[in-house]
């Protein structure tokens, strides 16, 4: 019988799908496997996109709680009735809401060209076009690959840019042969260099769509192996530019942006090793809402303890199989790959590994 009280602190979550058509397709999709291997009673269509697994309490949507005990029926209204569940920081600062969204990506095709306004520009955006801009969040995002991952991030070295006007004449068309010398004519200067950076991106963002694709077409691709974990804080702030039905403001994203040229390797965000738990590394961003770990035990252990943190977190399970157990669950938990948790804050729960070959675990947390 359902029950209307908080001492369910720990229990499983079935957790939204999102069928973008970018995302792979059937059993291809990464995705569409955690979600069969969590739940044997769902159901995958060999021709539809499993583009994105959303795990919290986002509104469009917001995870069902997997426990008939339990009355409420999803995360989010389960977290409104119990806000201490968060952590008196997390529910202080974050006026009693969860303030991440845990994603996996399943990426076919190349998404959008997009970038995420700071807390200033959401406010001001949603100000002036709140059916655009629905809320005044910022919205940074971290992404974690599980399988070979490619993507596109900021503005490369100004020589790379410089060699592929040359050897792409797609790319030179776009850009366009003025703006092409202004950026060779500034390399040394900084300030030079980030003007004409801009005018050659806000040129080519500029195009026609029609144009844009006879020309990039072939050059747009993402690997056919693109999988990955994703954090970000909870937030619907995009500013799109091309590659998407969506709304599209080039305007807004060409001033937002940051025209710094940097090597690839200055974007990779580096992981920490937990120094009390050899089995976990940390990643810890640079913004409040949110932190991922990942945590991978070996074979060679069969009891693990996942600590408490002064946070609720988010578990997913994606390799391994255990029986978890915890106070705060109140009965034993079978923990499958494709596996959802949710545990209340300052709870741990106690895992005994019954696979081969150890598990693979991420927990998504807010560490104040």
């Amino acid at each position: 019988m359902a029950t209307d009280r908080n001492d369910f602190l720990l229990f499983p979550l079935t957790c939204a799908v999102q069928n973008y058509a970018w995302g792979k397709v059937g059993l291809d999709s990464e995705v569409a496997k955690l979600v069969i291997g969590g739940d044997a009673l769902a159901v995958v269509e060999a021709d539809k996109p499993y583009a994105e697994l959303w795990m919290g309490a986002h509104p469009k949507g917001d995870a069902q709680i997997k426990d008939n005990r339990i009355a409420q029926t999803t995360l989010g209204q389960w977290i409104a009735h119990f806000p201490a569940c968060l952590g008196s920081k997390v529910k202080d600062t974050f006026q009693g809401q969860l303030p991440f969204l845990f994603k996996v990506l399943s990426v076919n095709t190349a998404l959008s060209i997009q970038a995420h306004p700071n807390k200033e520009l959401a406010t001001r955006l949603h100000t002036q076009f709140p059916e655009h801009y629905p809320d005044t969040n910022h919205k940074p995002e971290m992404a974690i690959a599980l399988t070979r991952f490619e993507g596109l991030c900021g503005f490369r070295p100004v020589e790379e840019i410089l060699e592929f006007l040359e050897k792409v004449p797609e790319f030179h068309t776009l850009v366009g042969h003025g703006a092409a010398q202004e950026l060779r004519g500034g390399v040394g200067d900084a300030d030079r260099t980030s003007q004409a950076l801009k005018r050659c991106f806000t040129r080519m963002m500029d195009w026609e769509k029609k144009v844009v694709v006879e020309n990039l077409n072939e050059l747009v691709k993402r690997v056919t192996e693109d999988d990955c974990i994703e954090c970000m804080a909870c937030s619907d702030n995009t500013v799109r530019a091309g590659l998407t039905p969506k709304y599209i403001d080039v305007n807004t994203l060409c001033e937002m942006l940051n025209y710094s040229p940097a090597p690839a390797s200055s974007k990779i965000f580096p992981c920490l090793q937990d120094p009390s738990d050899p089995c976990v590394s940390i990643y810890n961003p640079p913004v409040p809402d949110f932190t991922v770990m990942r945590i991978q035990i070996p074979a060679s252990v069969k009891q693990y303890n996942i600590s408490p943190v002064d946070s609720a977190s988010i578990l997913l399970v994606i390799e391994g199989e255990a029986t978890g157990t915890s106070p705060a669950a109140l009965s034993d938990l079978t923990l499958t790959r494709g596996s959802v948790l949710f545990v209340s804050a300052n709870e741990s729960v106690s895992l005994h590994i019954t696979s081969q070959s150890g598990m693979t675990l991420f927990r998504a947390c807010c560490l104040l």
